[in-house]
Formats: C-alpha cells, sequence, structure tokens
C-alpha cells in the first residue's frame, strides 16, 4: 500500500531535498510516495515547471561540493513525482488526490502563511479555489473531513520558527471563521498532525526545466510529537524531540559566520562580486574566522553542553563555505546585515550568557556593540 505524498510548491529547493529524499527512500524499499506536486501560488512563470513533473525518466539533481575535504559532483535522477498540478486549473483532481494523502509538505516562502481577506469567512467553503496556501489547505481539510477523514501529517518546510505549530494556528482560525461544524476543528486537532520542522541545505541553481544542483550537506529535522511517525528512513532526516540545539547551529554557527564575513566585506571595501568562496581564499580571513569559531563560537556551545555538536558543524561549514562549485556573493548575505546582526550574533551572545561563566567574546561582542552604536546614532 503506497502512502502518497502532496507537495505544496514546486521550487528547486524542495525538487533537491524533499523530493530527493523520498526517491531515494523509495531506491532503498521504503513505502512512501509517489509525489504530487502542487502550484499554489498561480505565477505564469512555474507552468512550464509544473507539465514537465512527472515524466517517466525523472529529473537531474547534480550534487556539487566538499564532503570531508574532498570533491563531490555526482548526478541522481530523481522519479519519486508522480505529476504535477496547478491548483487554479486542476482543484477538482487536487481534491480527489487529497482525500488518500498520507503526508503533505510544503514550502511556500516567506510569505506563504499570510491569509488574504478574501480567504476569511464563509465563503472559504463555498467550492472556489481559496486564494492564499493556509485557505487552500482547511478547504482540502474540510473536503478530506466530510469523506470520512483519515489522519493526516503535515509537514512544512518554511523557514519559520515553529512552523506546524504557525500553520496550524491559520488553519484552526480559518476553519472557526468558515462557519463549519465544531466537529470539524474538532478533527483536525486531534487527527491532523502539524509538524515543526526545520530544513537545511544551499539549492544553488535551477537545471531547466525541472531539476538543481544542490550542495552535498542536507538536514531535514523533525520534531516529535503524539501521533507522528517519520515519513520514511534516510541518513538525512532526523527525527528529534527538540528542534532547538539544529536551530542554534545553523543560526549561530553557518549563519553567524557568513555574518561575519560580509561585516568583514563590508569594512574592508572589498570587490563587490566576492564570493564566500572568493573571500575565504584570502588566508588571513580563513585564519581569522578559524580563530573566532575555536576560540568564541565553540567555547560559547560548550558553555550550553553542546561543545561537540558545535565542532562537528563548524568543520562541516567550511567544506560548505569554500564549495568550488558554489558562487555564494557576500552582497547577497550582506543584505539586511543590521537585522542578521542581532539575530545571528547578538542572540547569540545573549543565549550564552544565560550560563553562568561563559566564554570571552572579543571580537563578537565589538561587532555587535558597534552596530547597536551606528543604529542609535542614526
Amino acid at each position: 500500500m503506497s502512502r502518497p505524498i502532496i507537495q505544496f510548491g514546486t521550487s528547486r529547493f524542495l525538487q533537491a531535498h524533499v523530493d530527493l529524499f523520498v526517491h531515494e527512500a523509495r531506491e532503498a524499499g521504503a513505502d512512501v510516495g509517489p509525489i504530487t506536486i502542487v502550484q499554489a501560488s498561480g505565477s505564469a512563470e512555474r507552468v512550464g515547471r509544473v507539465a514537465a513533473f512527472g515524466r517517466p525518466e525523472g529529473y537531474p539533481v547534480r550534487i556539487r561540493g566538499l564532503v570531508d575535504g574532498r570533491p563531490v559532483d555526482r548526478e541522481i535522477r530523481v522519479r519519486a513525482v508522480e505529476r504535477g498540478l496547478s491548483a487554479a486549473a486542476d482543484w477538482t483532481q487536487l481534491q480527489a488526490l487529497f482525500l488518500d494523502a498520507a503526508f503533505i509538505v510544503s514550502n511556500m516562502g516567506d510569505t506563504g502563511y499570510r491569509v488574504v481577506p478574501a480567504d476569511h469567512g464563509p465563503a472559504l467553503l463555498s467550492g472556489g479555489v481559496p486564494a492564499s496556501f493556509p485557505a487552500k489547505l482547511t478547504a482540502l481539510l474540510h473536503h478530506r473531513w466530510t469523506a470520512g477523514g483519515a489522519p493526516l501529517t503535515v509537514l512544512p518546510c518554511e523557514l519559520v520558527n515553529r512552523n506546524g505549530d504557525v500553520l496550524a494556528a491559520a488553519v484552526l482560525d480559518l476553519a472557526r471563521q468558515s462557519g463549519a461544524p465544531d466537529a470539524f476543528t474538532a478533527w483536525i486537532a486531534r487527527e491532523v498532525v502539524f509538524a515543526n520542522t526545520l530544513v537545511d541545505r544551499i539549492v544553488s541553481e535551477p537545471i531547466e526545466p525541472v531539476g538543481a544542483v544542490a550542495e552535498p550537506y542536507a538536514l531535514w529535522a523533525i520534531e516529535n510529537r503524539p501521533g507522528l511517525e517519520a515519513p520514511f528512513v534516510h541518513p538525512s532526516l532526523v527525527m528529534t524531540d527538540d528542534l532547538e540545539p539544529f536551530e542554534r547551529l545553523k543560526l549561530h554557527i553557518l549563519n553567524l559566520g557568513h555574518t561575519v564575513l560580509a561585516d568583514l566585506w563590508m569594512r574592508e571595501g572589498r570587490p563587490a562580486d566576492e564570493t564566500v568562496r572568493g573571500l575565504l581564499a584570502d588566508d588571513a580571513v580563513r585564519e581569522r574566522l578559524e580563530t573566532l569559531y575555536a576560540l568564541e563560537v565553540v567555547p560559547g556551545f560548550a558553555a550550553r553542553g553542546m561543545e561537540a555538536q558545535a565542532g562537528a558543524y563548524v568543520a562541516v561549514t567550511l567544506d560548505r563555505f569554500r564549495n568550488p562549485f558554489l558562487d555564494h556573493r557576500i552582497a547577497d548575505i550582506a543584505q539586511n546585515h543590521a537585522v542578521k546582526v542581532e539575530r545571528r550574533i547578538g542572540a547569540f551572545l545573549d543565549w550564552i550568557a544565560e550560563d553562568r561563566g561563559p566564554p570571552e567574546t572579543p571580537h563578537l561582542a565589538a561587532l555587535v556593540d558597534r552596530h547597536r552604536s551606528k543604529q542609535v546614532a542614526e
């Protein structure tokens, strides 16, 4: 018996992350999938991509980067996707498929949980296609409930803190406003599991019309909760009782390192088109970053009982930064720099200060103080 997946979002990230994992799990004998990919946004530029999904030969994902300092360059044909649909054009077919889905996956971007005014109220369940993703999901859940309502697991992959909780709250709010019976909201709360997840993989470029180039490193961390089962077994999928350690490693090592490099790039007036890899080719810069990790970042994690995890993640991060196949422009990382300094570095200093006897962090503290002083002056 198959366990179908409906995926909202056609992004190259999902193609090289969840969809690739499902393909590899199926190749290893797992009973999961196939995947139906749904274009939920209505963007005209995605129409060709939707039509290309479901080809029997699959689509290519090229894995390029460094693993333990050694180059990797290989291609995989992903054949876990059965079809692509447009929510706007294929709503009736989507409703039928939704009845039998075992898992719902989504990645709708930074504003994907925003609900437009037209989706509030009784019109939501009138039979038309709702505009926003949470409203589409609510309407489809109502259709499933009226047909008997088998349990369902929702695995959102948006980069939103506690994404499952946020999406569940949006759906329940829409369900209450729709005028549906209380039994419907009770069924959602009882039978639909919205998991909190964390995803991490750099997917650097598309392969047209469908496919992607991605780094070797990948993580899909899913937080355990009652009624939740792992969708499949895969080396990059981790079931955990607590997402915070994974969030801290990504935010305060990978993202912190990016922001430190961006700060250096801006202060020293380096070339406008410089990349992370190019910046770290400068031995003096590389040594400064490695020293910062060794003397301030890893000791900070050690103070919170995470020294081994942090040391291992630093090593992986440096491989990711030096990926010879990835042109990650510092100018892109430097956007919204002040906000990133606070979230990635300031929050790290606050977090390790909660422990008695935190390590000295002169360079990180100076960077944060400089930006805070600049904001006050402005």
